[in-house]
C-alpha cells in the first residue's frame, strides 16, 4: 500500500523537501502504527524543512513534529486499533519520521490518547504551538498567576504560540495585552480575546535594570531584547513563561528583577514534557482551555502547499495556525 509523505533531504548542500511515495515497510520501528488525519505547521517545521535551522539530526527524514489520527495496530497494551491518538514533540520530525505522512509509526511512550471534546483537526490546530501555549499558562498558574493579579502580556501575538496564548488567557478571564509587529492584525487579536493590542514599534523598552511595573504574567515566544524588557517590567512576584526564540537567543538583563521583585523566569519545554503533565495539558485543551475561535485561527493546507507555508512563516507573514490535511 503506497501513500504520500513530505521528505526533507540535503541535495548538493541545500536542504529542501519533496513529496514522495512510501510503503508501510519504509516506516521506522515503533510500537504504534497510526493512520494520520492531520498534522500541523510550526515555526520549527519551517526551520527544519528550509535548512534555516539545524533541527533534523538525520536526513532524509519525513517532516512534521505533530500528528493526530487513529491507531491501526499496536504491540503495546495501552493502545488498540481505532483509538484516537496524537503525538507532539519527542523526536518526531527531528530524528524519527514525522507527521507529514498518511501513516506514522512511533514508540508507545510518545503517544497521547486524544481526550473527548477535541477531534483530530482541532488537536492539530493546537499542535505543538498550542500545546506550548497551554503549557505556558499551566506553568504560570502553578506559580501563582490568577486573573485578579493584574494584566498579562503575550508577545509575538499573531504567531502560532502567541495567538493561542491570547485565546487561552482571554477565555480564562485574564486581562490580556497582545504585542505584535502587524498593524493590520489588531482586530484579529481583539477577536481572540485581547483587551489591548500594542504595536512592537511603539513599545518603549527603556534601558534601566528596573522599569515601571506593568505585567503580572507573560507568555513570550520571542526572546532576545523582548524577554529582557519583560524581566524589567514585571510586577512583584510576576512570572514569565519563556517559550520561543523568534527574536533571538541572547538574553541581556540583570539579577535585579529576580532578587528585588521576585520575578520568576519559567522555561517551557514542550518537547520532553513529562507524560503526566502532557496528559493534563491536553485535558485542559479539551475543556476550559478549548479554543473558541477555530474558524479565525485554522488554515488548512495539503502536503503540496507546505513549501509556500514554510516560506510565509520564515518571512514572518503567517497568522493563526496552518494544519495539514492528510486524509484520502
Amino acid at each position: 500500500m503506497s501513500f504520500k509523505a513530505y521528505r526533507v533531504d540535503s541535495v548538493d548542500g541545500r536542504v529542501c523537501g519533496k513529496i514522495v511515495s512510501r510503503e508501510i515497510e519504509d516506516l521506522p520501528p515503533g510500537d504504534v502504527l497510526i493512520k494520520a488525519e492531520y498534522s500541523s505547521v510550526n515555526y520549527k517545521d519551517a526551520l527544519a524543512a528550509t535548512g534555516a535551522g539545524k533541527i533534523m539530526r538525520s536526513m532524509p527524514l519525513t517532516g512534521g513534529i505533530d500528528v493526530a489520527g487513529s491507531v491501526v495496530s499496536s504491540t503495546d497494551g495501552r493502545f488498540k486499533a481505532g483509538d484516537p491518538v496524537l503525538v507532539t514533540g519527542y523526536d518526531l520530525g527531528v530524528a524519527h519520521d514525522g507527521g507529514y505522512s498518511r501513516y506514522v509509526r512511533v514508540p508507545a511512550g510518545w503517544v497521547v490518547r486524544r481526550p473527548e471534546g477535541i477531534d483530530a483537526r482541532e488537536a492539530m490546530a493546537v499542535g505543538t504551538a498550542g500545546f506550548t501555549a497551554a503549557l505556558s499558562v499551566l506553568r504560570l498558574e502553578q506559580n501563582g498567576l490568577k486573573p485578579e493579579n493584574g494584566p498579562v502580556v503575550v508577545t509575538g501575538a499573531t504567531g502560532g504560540v502567541g495567538s493561542l496564548a491570547v485565546e487561552f488567557l482571554g477565555g480564562l478571564g485574564y486581562n490580556v495585552t497582545a504585542i505584535t509587529g502587524k498593524a493590520d492584525q489588531v482586530d484579529f487579536l481583539k477577536g481572540l480575546g485581547a483587551k489591548q493590542v500594542l504595536l512592537r514599534s511603539e513599545v518603549e523598552m527603556g534601558t534601566r535594570p528596573l522599569e515601571k511595573t506593568l505585567w503580572a504574567g507573560a507568555v513570550d515566544p520571542v526572546g532576545g531584547a523582548t524577554l529582557a524588557w519583560l524581566t524589567r517590567t514585571m510586577m512583584q512576584h510576576g512570572s514569565i513563561a519563556s517559550c520561543g526564540l523568534t527574536g533571538g537567543v541572547e538574553l541581556n538583563t540583570t539579577v535585579m528583577p529576580f532578587i528585588l521583585r521576585g520575578v520568576n523566569l519559567l522555561g517551557i519545554d514542550s518537547v520532553l514534557c513529562p507524560m503526566a503533565t502532557r496528559i493534563e495539558v491536553w485535558r485542559r485543551l479539551a475543556t476550559d482551555c478549548r479554543p473558541k475561535h477555530w474558524d479565525s485561527i485554522i488554515h488548512a493546507v495539503t502536503l503540496e502547499q507546505l513549501d509556500g507555508v514554510f516560506e510565509k512563516l520564515m518571512k514572518g507573514g503567517a497568522t493563526g495556525r496552518h494544519i495539514v490535511e492528510l486524509t484520502d
